[in-house]
This record gives structure tokens, sequence and C-alpha cells, in this order.
């Protein structure tokens, strides 16, 4: 199983929720963050200069089986992506084991 987390644009929240879902991603976890990033310059837009290492963002958090790795990831780069600075990133890491509370089922069919 992995952990894959997406820090991405609040404004394409709504396009990756939609390409999360057709590639059969239908349950994860989600929250508002602000951070910082690396660009130290600031942007204008209609005569106010502003920072874009401080916008607000979208933290999205999904647990797959191995086999939804790659569309998974493949989902979020196509759909949140604008070719621009502070497009986001995505982090993947294991995960040994899961368990259902209810049950107590252990494993990756605890994901279906």
């Amino acid at each position: 199983m992995k952990k894959i987390e997406a820090i991405i644009r609040k404004s394409k929240y709504r396009v990756v929720k939609e390409a999360l879902h057709d590639v059969g991603v239908n349950f994860f976890s989600y929250w508002d963050v602000t951070g910082l990033g690396n660009e130290k310059e600031g942007h204008v837009y209609r005569g106010v200069s502003y920072s874009t290492s401080d916008i607000q963002r979208r933290h999205i958090s999904i647990v797959v089986n191995d086999d939804f790795e790659e569309a998974t990831i493949q989902a979020i780069l196509n759909s949140a992506g604008t070719g621009e600075v502070g497009d986001g990133k995505i982090f993947v890491s294991d995960i040994t084991e899961c368990y259902r509370i209810r049950t107590g089922e252990k494993g990756g069919d605890t994901l279906k």
C-alpha cells in the first residue's frame, strides 16, 4: 500500500477530485493549508504585489493499494498542473498495514 499526499492549488481541487474519481479513487482526506515555497519573487495582480509562496493550498491524503499508485499520481499530475510556479508537490510513502476499525480486518482489502 502507498500513501500519496499532494499539495495543490485550491483552485484546482475540484478538477483533481473529479480526476481521482475517474480512476477509481473515491476516498481521501483533505484540508486547507498555508505554507512557504521556494519562490522569492512576488507577482503583481491588478496593481497589487503579492507573494506566491504563501498562497492558500489544499493538502490531499490518499492511501491506495500498490496497483492504484501510478493511476493516482497521473490523475493528480494531469489535473493539478498549470505550468506555473506554485503548482504543488506529490509525496509517496509506504504503508505497512491498514486496519478497518469496525471489524478489525486488516490488509489491502480494507481500502475497498
